[in-house]
C-alpha cells in the first residue's frame, strides 16, 4: 500500500546529501602528512582523569583520538613520563583499564574493550571488562561510532542520582534527553522516550509483558544492583518488539575483584519537616568472590519509604495504579560464573525483586479546576496492597574465539506479577455479584516468559573492511489480567510467540567513512481463547468474543553512516525501524460490540515505527558535544488517551514526531566538570482518519522541552560535590485544560571520604519548588490525579568497601 507523504522526506534528503558530501570529500587528496606514529617521543603527562590524560597525550603525539569522555568519567590515570612510541604510550596510559587503543587510520585512533578472557591468577576478575562498546547493540559497536544517538549512564552517574532520589524514573529523566519527567509513582505509564514507549531490559531480557504492558517495567530491579544503563534513542529492533521509542537496558553488576570483596551501605531519607511518617531508610550489602576458575556475586537491598510531602508540607495523594511512597521493597541478586578456558565463560544469574505498598493511607480528592491538589490521610484502603513482583533467571555462555568469531548465547525465564490498588470502577461492576456502584475491585497482571538469544560476531573480514553480526531470538510469553477480589478474568489467558533472525554489517569504506546496514525478520503469533468481557464493559453483561490465532510477519531494516570529518568532528545519520505490538490486553478487555473475533481485529496489527536521524559529534581536548535531529512516524501507531470513565484508551492512528537533542560536557580542569543538555520534541496524530496529522500529542505521549545543567566538583581527594538544575519548559496543547505551566528543580549533594568508608548528604528540590507534576498537568484531566511533586527532601548515606 502506498504510504502518505510526510515532512520526513526533508531529513531523508539531508542524509543523502551528507553521504554525497562524504564521498566527494574522500575524492579530494589531502596534503597533510601522516604523523610518524612509530617514532619515539618524550612525554610528560601529569596524573589526573583518564579522559584528560588521553587527550593530552594524543595532542602531544600528534594523533587524533575518538572516544566518549562521559564513559571514562571516574577513571583516573597515573600519568606518563618518559619516551614512548605512540601505541606503546597508549598501552601504558590504558594499563588496567580494560581498554586498548586501536589504529583506525593514519593518525586516527579509537578505544575498544580488550577481548573478554579469563584473567590470570591474581588479576582482578571482571565478567565484562570496563567497556567502551555498547552491549545492547548486538554488534558491540563502540560508543561514538554509532549511526544513532546512544547514551551510557555509568555507575558514578547512578550514584550521584541515588544520593538524591531512589526513583528510577527521576534518574532516567535527569540524565536522558527527551525522557519524560518522572510521575513519582509505581507506574511509569506516560513516561516516554522521544514521544514513544521505550523497551526496558535487564541484561537484555525484556521486562514488559507482551500481553498487557501495565507500565511498571522500570520497577523490576533495584538500581543498587546496576552497573550501568545503556540507552538507544529512537526506534530499534535490536532486541525484538517493543522498542518503538528506543531501548533502556539495565546492566547488572558483575564480580569485581580477585579474592573476596564486600560492600555495605545505609541511607536515611526525610522530608524537610523530619516527620516520623515521612522517614525512610535503605540498606544494601554485596559480596564478590573469585577463586581459580570460579566467580560469584551476591547482592541484597532492603528499603522502606515513608509518606511523600509537597513544598507546602501537604502529603501527596495516593493513586490506585500503585505508589512508591509508603512502600517497602527488597531485591536479591545472585551470580555464579565459571571459566571453561581462557576464552569460554558460563554464568548463571538470578534476581528476585518485590515492591509492595503498606496500605496506610487513603486519597483526599482534589479539585483540578480550582488548583487544589489531591492529598492523602491516614486510613484503611479497600482491597489488598498494590505490588510489583519480578523473578528473572538467566544462563549465558560466551566464547571469545570460536574459529575467529565471538559467540554469545543466553537463555532466560522471567515471571512477573503486578497488582493494582482497589478501585470503584464502572467497568468492574456486576449486579450478579453486588449492587451496581458498590463493588470495589482490583486487577493483577501476570506474565511468564521463556526465551533465548544467540549472537555471532566477526570483525575484520576482508582485511578489516567488514564487521558482521547475526543471530536468532526466540520468546514465548504467556499472560493474563485477573480481578483479585472476585476471581474474574479481565484480560483472557493468551500466548504470544515470537521468532526473529537478524544480520547486521558495518562496512569500513575508508578510515573516515563507515556504512552500516541490517535486516531483521520478525514473526509473531498471538493465541487467545474464546472469552466474555466484563458486565461493566457495556453495562449489559459484556459480550462474547471469538478466540483464535493471529500471525504477523515483518521484515525490518536499518541503515546509516558515520563520517569522521576531522579528528574532532564526526557526522552520523541513519534510518531504523522498530516493531511493537499494541497493548493487547487493553484492546481485548475493551471490546463492547457483539459478534467480534480476535482474528478480525485491526487494533491488534503491530506498530511499525520508522525513525530517521542526523547528528554531529564534536570532541575537543576538554569539551565534547553531540547534536542530533530526529523524526519518526508510524502509519498505524498508538496514541494513549483517557475516556470518560478514567480508563486509558489505545487509539490506533498515524503519529508523527520530530525533535532534537543537544548534550555537552566541559572538563574545566582535573577536578571540575560541567554537563549540559537541551531537548525539544513535538508530535501530532491523525485523529480524524484523513491521512494527515492534525492533533498535538499530549503529556501522555510526549515530554516537555527540558534544559539540564550539572556541575561535578572534586575539591580534594576526600571532598566532592554535585549540583544539578532541570528546567521543564511550559507548553500549550489543543485542549487548554492540559496546558503545562513548567517548573524548575535544583538539587545538590556533597560527599566526604572518611578513614573508613564515605558519607554523603543529598538535597533534592533544594529550593522547595511548589509544582504539580507534568503528568498531572498535561497527561489527564482528573481530580483524583491532580498530584503535586515532592518538596525538599534530604538523603543521608554511608557506605564502606572492605
Amino acid at each position: 500500500m502506498r504510504q502518505p507523504r510526510s515532512q520526513l522526506h526533508s531529513l531523508s534528503a539531508a542524509i543523502q546529501a551528507a553521504l554525497l558530501c562524504s564521498v566527494l570529500a574522500l575524492a579530494v587528496p589531502t596534503a597533510s602528512a601522516a604523523p610518524a606514529e612509530s617514532a619515539v617521543q618524550a612525554f610528560d603527562i601529569p596524573a589526573g582523569p583518564l579522559a584528560e590524560a588521553l587527550n593530552r597525550y594524543a595532542s602531544a603525539a600528534g594523533v587524533a583520538l575518538s572516544f566518549d569522555a562521559a564513559l571514562l568519567q571516574g577513571l583516573r590515570s597515573q600519568g606518563l613520563q618518559g619516551t614512548y612510541a605512540v601505541e606503546a604510550g597508549f598501552a601504558r596510559l590504558l594499563q588496567d583499564s580494560g581498554l586498548r587503543a586501536v589504529r583506525q587510520g593514519d593518525g586516527v585512533y579509537g578505544l575498544q574493550a580488550l577481548p573478554q578472557q579469563r584473567p590470570v591468577r591474581g588479576d582482578a576478575l571482571e565478567l565484562n571488562p570496563t567497556e567502551i562498546t555498547v552491549s545492547t547493540l548486538r554488534g558491540d559497536t563502540a560508543v561514538g561510532q554509532t549511526s544513532q544517538r546512544v547514551t551510557v549512564i555509568d555507575r558514578q552517574q547512578i550514584e550521584q542520582q541515588l544520593a538524591l532520589s531512589s526513583d528510577p524514573g527521576q534518574v532516567l529523566s535527569n540524565l536522558i534527553p527527551s525522557y519524560s519527567p518522572s510521575r513519582q509513582k509505581m507506574s511509569n505509564a506516560g513516561e516516554t522516550l522521544r514521544g514513544r514507549t521505550p523497551q526496558f531490559l535487564v541484561d537484555g531480557v525484556p521486562q514488559a509483558s507482551s500481553i498487557r504492558n501495565d507500565g511498571r517495567s522500570s520497577y523490576t530491579i533495584d538500581l543498587a544492583q546496576i552497573e550501568r544503563i545503556e540507552v538507544i534513542h529512537g526506534a530499534s529492533a535490536e532486541h525484538g518488539g517493543g522498542a518503538t521509542g528506543g531501548i533502556v537496558n539495565f546492566i547488572s553488576r558483575r564480580p569485581d575483584s580477585d579474592g573476596v570483596s564486600q560492600h555495605a551501605a545505609v541511607s536515611l531519607e526525610s522530608d524537610d519537616r523530619f516527620s516520623k511518617d515521612g522517614l525512610g531508610y535503605k540498606t544494601n550489602y554485596r559480596i564478590s568472590a573469585q577463586q581459580g576458575d570460579w566467580e560469584t556475586l551476591f547482592g541484597a537491598t532492603w528499603q522502606s519509604r515513608g509518606a511523600f510531602y509537597d513544598a507546602n508540607d501537604e502529603m501527596i495523594g495516593v493513586a490506585y495504579p500503585g505508589e512508591i511512597q509508603d512502600t517497602r521493597d527488597h531485591d536479591l541478586m545472585f551470580k555464579l560464573g565459571y571459566w571453561l578456558d581462557e576464552v569460554q565463560h558460563l554464568q548463571f544469574s538470578a534476581n528476585h525483586y518485590e515492591l509492595k505498598g503498606n496500605n496506610d493511607y487513603v486519597p483526599v480528592l482534589g479539585d483540578r479546576a480550582a488548583g487544589i491538589p489531591t492529598t492523602a490521610r491516614k486510613g484503611e484502603p479497600e482491597g489488598d496492597p498494590a505490588f510489583n513482583e519480578n523473578r528473572q533467571y538467566t544462563f549465558s555462555y560466551s566464547n571469545q574465539d570460536l574459529y575467529g568469531n565471538v559467540l554469545d548465547m543466553q537463555l532466560y525465564h522471567q515471571r512477573y506479577r503486578g497488582q493494582f490498588g482497589a478501585l470503584l470502577s464502572a467497568t468492574f461492576q456486576d449486579p450478579s455479584i453486588a449492587p451496581v456502584g458498590t463493588l470495589w475491585e482490583q486487577s493483577r497482571s501476570e506474565s511468564e516468559k521463556w526465551g533465548g538469544k544467540l549472537t555471532l560476531r566477526r570483525s575484520g573480514l576482508f582485511d578489516g573492511l567488514l564487521d558482521l553480526a547475526g543471530g536468532i531470538d526466540l520468546m514465548r510469553d504467556k499472560g493474563e489480567q485477573v480481578l483479585v477480589q472476585t476471581h474474574r478474568s479481565y484480560v483472557p489467558p493468551s500466548t504470544y510467540d515470537n521468532q526473529a533472525g537478524f544480520l547486521q554489517g558495518d562496512l569500513h569504506l575508508t578510515d573516515k567513512l563507515t556504512l552500516m546496514a541490517g535486516v531483521r525478520r520478525e514473526h509473531a503469533e498471538l493465541d487467545v481463547d474464546d472469552f466474555r468481557t466484563l458486565w461493566g464493559t457495556n453495562n449489559a453483561g459484556g459480550v462474547d468474543v471469538g478466540g483464535g490465532t493471529v500471525s504477523f510477519g515483518k521484515t525490518l531494516s536499518n541503515y546509516g553512516f558515520t563520517y569522521q570529518a576531522t579528528d574532532w568532528a564526526q557526522l552520523y545519520g541513519g534510518y531504523s525501524e522498530g516493531f511493537g505490538m499494541p497493548d493487547i490486553g487493553r484492546v481485548l478487555r475493551g471490546l463492547d460490540e457483539p459478534g467480534q473475533d480476535v482474528e478480525s481485529l485491526l487494533e491488534l496489527e503491530p506498530i511499525i515505527t520508522r525513525s530517521r536521524e542526523l547528528g554531529l559529534r564534536l570532541n575537543f581536548e576538554r569539551v565534547d558535544m553531540e547534536l542530533s535531529y530526529y523524526e519518526s512516524f508510524s502509519n498505524l501507531g498508538e496514541r494513549l488517551s483517557v475516556n470518560s470513565g478514567g480508563n486509558y484508551i489505545a487509539n490506533r492512528e498515524r503519529v508523527e514526531i520530530q525533535g532534537y537533542e543537544l548534550t555537552g560536557n566541559w572538563h574545566l580542569d582535573d577536578r571540575h566538570s560541567l554537563r549540559g543538555s537541551y531537548a525539544h520534541s513535538q508530535g501530532k496524530s491523525d485523529t480524524d482518519g484523513d491521512g494527515k496529522v492534525d492533533t498535538r500529542l499530549t503529556g501522555l505521549n510526549i515530554s516537555p522541552d527540558q534544559y539540564s545543567l550539572g556541575w561535578q566538583a572534586n575539591w580534594s581527594d576526600d571532598w566532592s560535590s554535585h549540583v544539578q538544575y532541570n528546567y521543564y519548559v511550559s507548553r500549550n496543547f489543543d485542549d487548554p485544560r492540559l496546558d503545562f505551566d513548567g517548573y524548575a528543580l535544583l538539587s545538590a549533594s556533597v560527599s566526604r571520604r572518611l578513614p573508613v568508608g564515605s558519607l554523603s548528604l543529598g538535597i533534592d528540590n533544594l529550593l522547595d519548588e511548589d509544582y504539580f507534576t507534568y503528568y498531572s498537568q498535561s497527561g489527564r484531566i482528573a481530580d483524583d490525579y491532580n498530584f503535586k511533586g515532592r518538596g525538599r527532601t534530604f538523603t543521608l548515606g554511608y557506605q564502606v568497601d572492605f
